[in-house]
């Protein structure tokens, strides 16, 4: 990736906490440091995403999708805000549609790839808990580490902010009218 695009449109906590590069809360969403980092963002959005889109609607989506990127960065920055790492990716934003998905489908089932090459059936409730159990276990990990790599922070933020975003944005439910015969 090109180092001048980085510095220029990657989120860096230290900027952020000084209140410089606010722009960067956004445009780090479109970046992504490989296509494995692209791809399996994707990945995630293709499965869950559409799904959560139907439920809230275009508008809903993208106001979920975009505050939980941007409220997982600042839970990054927040705790630690002299970082000069770049952060960049949706995976906050990731986070937040993943949250979501549990809000309005708990018991759905998400076919799970297992190495080494198996497959298996698990419900959404279990596959998205395990997986942010896994983010928070890497986030404490993570504490006081000053080194590139993963922003588990910035996947709690986006998870938190998606919960509550979900409940907050929930369409209506509208009862099916009944009728007497």
């Amino acid at each position: 990736m090109n180092v001048e695009a980085i510095q220029r449109y990657a989120l860096i906590p230290a900027d952020i906490a000084a209140g410089r590069h606010l722009d960067t809360l956004l445009t780090a969403m479109f970046l992504h440091a490989n296509l494995l980092h692209v791809g399996g963002n994707m990945l995630f959005l293709w499965i869950f995403g559409n799904n959560v889109e139907d439920r809230l609607g275009e508008i809903r989506f993208l106001i979920l999708y975009f505050a939980s990127g941007i409220a997982g960065s600042l839970v990054q920055v927040y705790v630690d805000p002299t970082s000069q790492i770049p952060n960049l990716g949706a995976s906050g934003a990731i986070s937040g549609v993943l949250a979501a998905y549990i809000v309005y489908f708990p018991r759905a089932r998400v076919l799970t790839f297992i190495v080494p090459f198996f497959f298996i059936t698990l419900s959404s409730l279990f596959f998205v808990g395990y997986w942010i159990a896994i983010q928070a276990v890497q986030a404490y990990l993570s504490i006081g580490v000053q080194q590139g790599g993963v922003a588990f922070f910035a996947h709690i933020g986006g998870f938190l902010s998606g919960l509550i975003l979900a409940l907050l944005l929930r369409p209506r439910q509208h009862p099916e009218p009944s009728y007497r015969l």
